[in-house]
């Protein structure tokens, strides 16, 4: 299938503003391209707190009888990574950070939506720093506020499938916002259609990745013996200290054990253990002093950001500069951030909670959930994820773990680049030689994962 061309220039398209609009008691602004093709704003979730979106009309869109086009909501880690600037530009929408069209663009498969989720994060904004969420729920509910203000101002919604598909720490927003979209519509109080869920290398149960690091990093020879018990009684201490209920404390030890890790391992990327930190052009430097604790968050943006180290810009000059002034709608003197410390340090009690739960009951309600993760990934490790997995109490469990793997190639390169297990509407993806970025990675077995999860009617 040809790819989509987006010219550089509809950058420069003038504004077309919807105007002020309510949904919901929610406040909305929401301004667009002339064609309609593209539309964007902010939903005022609470009062003084802003979320801001953009969705993308794919120039694939069938009107095929029965067969409705599938729209997908991005949703980036961090926490506080903005999907607008990462998600959008450097890993699956329709341009790169230099402004030229992506040929892996899941833009082909289904329309798009990229949140700046939490409040606070990217372009979106609180007027109070009271107004930061502090756990996942609240997270959650704010997201399900915009939806429903969305539903009405993207008409597309209403017949489309929806699919969350998540990133990093964005796994734990899908969980929360998928069981809460759910509920919400089995009330009766959203008309929208929840496709699926798809949680990709995504933080669902830290304890379960925590304890999978030192096995993982002595079987690639990044720790050896001597250091490798006493990573193990570093993790049994997360471990127990999450039992306890020790949320932040725990989240220290975590910090611990990875500067722990670093230190021994000779500063291995958590994100691609094949690599070390200081191979990426905008690695965090070690040597400030500075703890993990503070620099972790940093570390999720500054991994993709190294992705522009080829490119004549940079996310951080676009967003600011030709995006800003394209959008219209950002206010005044307001700076965008690839990662808000604000949002990161606001979640330090619900960080280390885990997500399982919310997953068994979206799979009770017959939703089709799936797992993908990359092979070369440390901090949401496949076997942290396989885990976490085999803890789920849905009815379907053992039949999914006894069934064998299914291979997957792509395209006209040779060799298998994944292995997938399905069951009723469980799913899990081992995506071979990619890290914690799998559409950066592996772009093209990415697109038909995707494809595969959305069922597109452009597969």
């Amino acid at each position: 299938m040809a790819v989509p061309y987006y010219r550089p220039l509809a950058l420069l398209l003038p504004l077309v503003c919807l105007g002020l609009l309510h949904a919901d008691s929610a406040a909305s602004i929401t301004a667009g391209t002339p064609d309609g093709s593209e539309l964007w704003g902010y939903v005022e979730v609470r009062p003084k707190a802003h979320l801001f979106w953009w969705y993308y009309k794919s120039p694939q869109r069938m009107s095929t009888p029965g067969k409705p086009w599938p729209t997908v909501l991005w949703l980036q880690g961090g926490p506080g990574a903005s999907g607008i600037g990462l998600g959008n530009f450097q890993e699956i929408g329709p341009l790169d950070v230099d402004l030229k069209p992506r040929n892996s663009t899941w833009l082909q498969k289904a329309d798009l939506i990229f949140l700046d989720n939490p409040v606070g994060t990217g372009y979106s904004y609180v007027e109070n720093d009271t107004l930061f969420v502090t756990t996942d729920w609240q997270q959650a509910a704010d997201a399900t506020t915009l939806l429903k203000a969305l539903v009405r101002e993207v008409p597309a919604l209403q017949g489309s499938p929806l699919f969350l598909v998540a990133e990093s720490y964005g796994g734990k927003y899908a969980a929360t916002l998928g069981v809460s979209v759910a509920r919400a519509v089995r009330a009766g109080e959203l008309n929208i259609t929840l496709g699926g869920v798809a949680l990709g290398d995504s933080w669902i149960s830290p304890e379960d990745f925590t304890l999978s690091y030192t096995q993982l990093l002595l079987s690639v020879s990044r720790l050896d013996d001597n250091t490798g018990d006493e990573a193990n009684k570093r993790a049994e201490t997360v471990k127990k200290q999450i039992a306890a209920g020790q949320w932040a404390t725990s989240q220290e030890s975590w910090n611990d054990l990875l500067d722990f890790i670093a230190t021994k391992s000779g500063n291995v990327d958590v994100y691609n253990f094949l690599l070390d930190r200081g191979m990426d052009p905008v690695s965090v430097d070690s040597s400030t002093g500075s703890s993990l604790s503070n620099l972790q968050a940093k570390k999720y943006s500054t991994y993709l950001s190294s992705q522009d180290s080829g490119s004549n810009n940079t996310i951080d000059g676009i967003m600011n500069g030709v995006i800003r002034e394209k959008l219209k709608i950002i206010p005044k003197d307001f700076k965008w951030g690839e990662q808000s410390d604000s949002v990161y340090f606001a979640l330090v009690n619900d960080f280390m909670k885990p997500r399982i739960n919310e997953i068994d009951e979206l799979l009770s309600y017959g939703i089709n959930v799936t797992v993908y993760n990359g092979q070369l990934d440390m901090i949401c490790s496949t076997d942290g994820a396989e885990a976490w997995v085999q803890k789920l109490k849905w009815d379907g469990l053992k039949s999914f773990l006894s069934l064998p793997r299914q291979p997957l190639y792509c395209g006209a390169s040779k060799g298998i680049k994944a292995f997938v297990r399905s069951y009723k509407n469980l799913h899990f993806y081992w995506i071979l030689g990619a890290g914690h970025y799998v559409p950066v990675d592996q772009p093209c077995i990415a697109l038909s994962m995707i494809s595969s999860i959305i069922k597109s009617p452009a597969s």
